[in-house]
């Protein structure tokens, strides 16, 4: 990832609404809380402590987390403080998924993937200042605690009646994969964690995704139980298509902030190739952007959708937040090169190489012919259509179009590639070994 900090982009919230809680609101970023009235009190009053927590069960955050990251940025950006929690002991155990018990990780690796994932939160946040960011790992007050004293202390605080109802305990429990003792245990760690922090920071507001509810309540039932003090939590919606499809780790199609994991171009696309019935949502999602901007756009969808405004700017938005501006303006450059809008030669090659990553390709030796590469890439299905397609002059290579059945690959691009092209908008790429 860019290492240029998110703070020097200069989000800002929506001057329009006075108090934070109302337009986490308007965004539709409260799927799910404690008493509203008195989150909108707390929120627009003095600045408080909140938390939102990690677990390291990936070398890399996602499209989830960012929902969290950012949420946590608008509430930072109203003056309140925010903790970064890594799950450097709840990471070893994984919350329990809806279907089967979660692989566990080694030690070594949880703890590498915890340094990873602190580095990322770390650029989402603020550090200067008088409600500078901090980032904590629940593993320094775990690791001290015994068993004994973990039952003693916490655990006399939980009822297994209580527990069984929370969503992803009883549906796990009516499952044949059922559940094992360790996942059932992990709401109360996630307590626990919520009752360190308001005794050790004054922590009293939790944020997380709504499929984590019953882990967010879990630390609020325990600090009335032992501290017979009201805080809060927030759940905001877990991220889907306008057909209902999720992403993340468990479905197999998981949007990664780091970019050795989705390169920027990669990140770039899938906002670009946003629906038009969730682009909007997306833009109050992800964006800093004002009311008054959105509806813009909002308007624009309605009007002139073919003309895709408001998926552009929502792609040149969370990509500079995530990736900075350096890089999204290297990936625009790359796809309106790609789609003859710009000079090929003038893409840098890192960036070029992972924009022909995502369209078909293939690896071909240098004097290859492009009759031949129109065949390994999928652009025609023989070399006699291959034939007919060059003849019809719909073929070209590097912009250069092709006239002849002979014509060789060259990977004259920066990289080492070539771009293949049948008609105007069917592409393909070319990685040239020697």
């Amino acid at each position: 990832m860019s290492e240029t900090p998110v703070s020097a982009t200069a989000p800002a919230n929506d001057p329009a609404f006075e108090n934070v809680w109302d337009e986490l609101v308007w965004r539709g970023l409260v799927h799910v809380s404690t008493d509203q009235e008195a989150l909108r009190a707390l929120l627009g009053g003095d600045p408080i402590t909140y938390y939102c927590g990690f677990d390291p069960t990936a070398p890399s955050l996602h499209l989830g987390n960012l929902v969290q990251l950012l949420t946590m940025r608008r509430m930072q950006l109203a003056g309140h403080r925010p903790l970064g929690l890594v799950g450097g002991s709840t990471g070893l155990i994984g919350d329990p998924r809806p279907t089967a018990e979660r692989s566990l990780n080694d030690r070594a690796t949880i703890v590498e993937w915890v340094g990873y994932l602190r580095a990322q939160i770390e650029r989402f946040l603020s550090f200067e200042g008088d409600n500078a960011a901090r980032i904590v790992n629940n593993l320094d007050w775990t690791a001290p605690l015994s068993a004994i004293d973990f039952l003693r202390e916490i655990g006399k605080h939980y009822r297994v009646g209580t527990m069984i109802k929370k969503d992803a305990v009883s549906a796990r429990l009516n499952s044949d994969a059922g559940i094992s003792y360790t996942e059932f245990s992990y709401q109360i760690l996630q307590g626990l964690d919520f009752r360190e922090l308001y005794l050790q920071y004054g922590c009293v507001l939790q944020t997380g995704g709504s499929d984590q509810w019953g882990n967010l309540t879990s630390g609020v039932d325990l600090i009335h139980r032992t501290e017979g003090v009201s805080v809060h939590a927030i759940g905001t919606p877990l991220i889907t298509n306008s057909d209902g499809t999720k992403f993340g780790k468990s479905e197999g199609n998981a949007i990664w902030l780091d970019a050795a994991m989705c390169s920027p171009y990669a990140f770039y696309q899938f906002w670009l190739n946003s629906d038009d019935a969730d682009v909007i949502t997306r833009l109050k999602v992800f964006t800093f952007l004002t009311r008054a901007e959105i509806e813009v756009y909002e308007g624009l969808v309605a009007s002139e959708p073919f003309r895709r405004e408001a998926q552009r700017r929502l792609a040149r938005e969370v990509t500079a937040f995530v990736h900075g501006p350096d890089a999204t303006a290297a990936v625009i450059a790359a796809s309106e090169a790609l789609f003859g809008q710009g000079d090929l030669t003038s893409l840098d090659a890192e960036t070029l190489r992972s924009a022909l990553d995502e369209l078909p390709h293939a690896t071909v030796p240098t004097g290859s012919t492009v009759l031949q590469a129109l065949v390994d890439t999928g652009l025609v299905a023989s070399l006699s259509e291959g034939r007919r397609a060059i003849a019809q002059g719909g073929v070209s290579i590097d912009g250069a179009k092709v006239d002849v059945d002979d014509a060789v690959v060259a990977g004259s691009l920066p990289g080492g590639v070539s771009v293949l092209r049948r008609g105007k908008k069917t592409l393909a790429g070319l990685f040239v070994t020697p």
